[in-house]
């Protein structure tokens, strides 16, 4: 009988054990939770029980007929997957064994501006601020964008972390990613931007070319996440339902918003299947990771 070690493969890799509880990691559990607060608040204003509705506020400037870019309104309730994600972060990241790793602290404070940023441009569209509400949505990319590139950086270890964590901002990202091109066509046209029926439709094709591209160059850069690709093609889709059954009508933008829909997606497909997921353990991939 041989003494040589048997070589084993796919052995589970044992995860590093946590870092005891610091005054930083209490801090920002509870600011992650204050944020979520603010959060539901800010959402309550939105939804019209402490203010006025988005879609009536800024002077109808954010409403679903307002302009070629502007989703139908189903489109919105993306929002209720998104809340419940982010209601479920906040109480996932209180335990100490959550709070205390790498991949919470790296992310924890920027989960919390993003909450905080949501609130804010609810509160400023009731202002009717629509240009500085094209700031904050753009701040808002931003911070889920880096939150998204620091969570590639380590995979999750179970399918409870995977869907709080990764599948939650991936959505987020990906739908605040398509609203803040329909914000930007929204103040454009509220400021009296008027290019014409034709122009206006070329200019709406161009932006959705522009979201496709944004879509896959988050397939290639973010990991091929499905989350993201998802909530990209939710949004286009809808904008693609808005401009074949209801004003202002557009079959150009209609298809063009169907076609980025289908772009982002096939994006994703592509990038994962040219770069096989290598799986150490049953949680911890290297690639693909949602």
């Amino acid at each position: 009988m041989s003494d040589r070690p048997t070589r084993r493969t796919n052995a589970p890799t044992p995860h590093p054990e946590a870092t005891a509880l610091t005054p930083a990691d209490q801090v920002r559990r509870i600011a992650v939770v204050v944020a979520e607060v603010l959060c539901v608040l800010g959402t309550l204003v939105g939804v019209g029980v402490l203010g006025t509705r988005v879609e009536e506020s800024s002077g109808g400037a954010l409403a679903a007929t307002a302009t070629l870019i502007a989703p139908a309104g189903p489109a919105f309730s993306i929002w209720s997957v998104i809340y419940l994600g982010l209601f479920a972060y906040a109480v996932w990241q209180l335990p100490a064994r959550n709070a205390t790793r790498e991949r919470v602290r790296s992310t924890g404070w920027l989960a919390a501006a993003s909450m905080l940023l949501n609130a804010a441009w609810l509160l400023v569209t009731q202002q009717g601020w629509i240009w500085v509400s094209v700031v904050v949505i753009l701040a808002l990319a931003l911070v889920l964008g880096l939150l998204v590139v620091r969570l590639g950086a380590e995979p999750a270890r179970s399918l409870p972390e995977r869907i709080v964590l990764d599948w939650t901002f991936g959505l987020y990202l990906g739908w605040v990613a398509v609203a803040t091109c329909a914000n930007i066509t929204a103040a454009l046209v509220d400021s009296g931007v008027d290019l014409g029926a034709v122009g206006s439709q070329v200019a709406a094709v161009v932006v959705l070319a522009v979201a496709a591209v944004l879509g896959v160059v988050f397939a290639r850069r973010l990991g091929a996440r499905w989350a993201i690709a998802v909530a990209m093609a939710w949004g286009l889709a809808w904008i693609a339902v808005g401009r074949l059954t209801s004003e202002p009508s557009s079959v150009a933008t209609g298809v063009a918003a169907a076609v980025a829909a289908v772009v982002v997606l096939a994006a994703v497909w592509t990038a994962r299947r040219s770069q096989p997921t290598v799986t150490d353990s049953p949680a911890r991939t290297t690639t693909a990771v949602s």
